[in-house]
């Protein structure tokens, strides 16, 4: 199956890219951006600082510098408002846009965070079907990623998307 789930650090991952849950600033943060960035190094923050930032859902890409994938997708998840701001439209569009970005520059494979189930306080019983549904719905038409992973960060976001996915299969 070209989806895995896995308990991990994301950065430690040699993917043709890794998703960066960033804030809109792009410029680092707590949680896996502060990591991200702490393991690609001071490079990765003077590249962001010349994207402008980005709107949530929405994704952007740079190198990655020490890494060992070779780019990182940044993109804001939303922020989680009791689900009526358009909070899993939004979670949507940023795994689609991170694989949508990973598809334009070749990238065969791709590791994910759990996006907004952190700091952003998204349910990660409703954050975990929407990343799979996207996940796999992408990858019926991709043309070149042939390989995505969640890189879950404990054991209990990691039960939330197994959990998940056996839902998917059941269907």
């Amino acid at each position: 199956m070209p989806l895995h789930i896995e308990k991990g650090d994301i950065t430690t991952y040699p993917t043709d890219a890794i998703v960066n849950a960033a804030n809109r600033t792009l410029l680092g943060g707590g949680g896996v951006d502060g990591a991200i960035h702490r393991a690609a190094g001071p490079e990765l923050l003077e590249e962001c600082k010349t994207l402008g930032g980005c709107e949530t859902g929405e994704a952007k890409i740079t190198k990655g510098y020490r890494l060992p994938a070779k780019y990182v997708i940044h993109t804001p998840g939303p922020i989680w408002y009791g689900g009526t701001r358009g909070e899993a439209e939004r979670l949507c569009a940023s795994y689609y846009n991170s694989l949508r970005l990973a598809e334009e520059h070749d990238c065969a494979s791709v590791a994910f965070p759990s996006i907004s189930t952190g700091v952003y306080h998204f349910p990660l019983d409703l954050a975990a079907p929407i990343a799979l549904e996207t996940i796999l719905s992408f990858l019926e038409t991709a043309k070149c990623v042939r390989d995505v992973t969640m890189v879950c960060f404990d054991d209990k976001t990691l039960a939330a998307y197994e959990k998940a996915l056996q839902a998917l299969q059941g269907k």
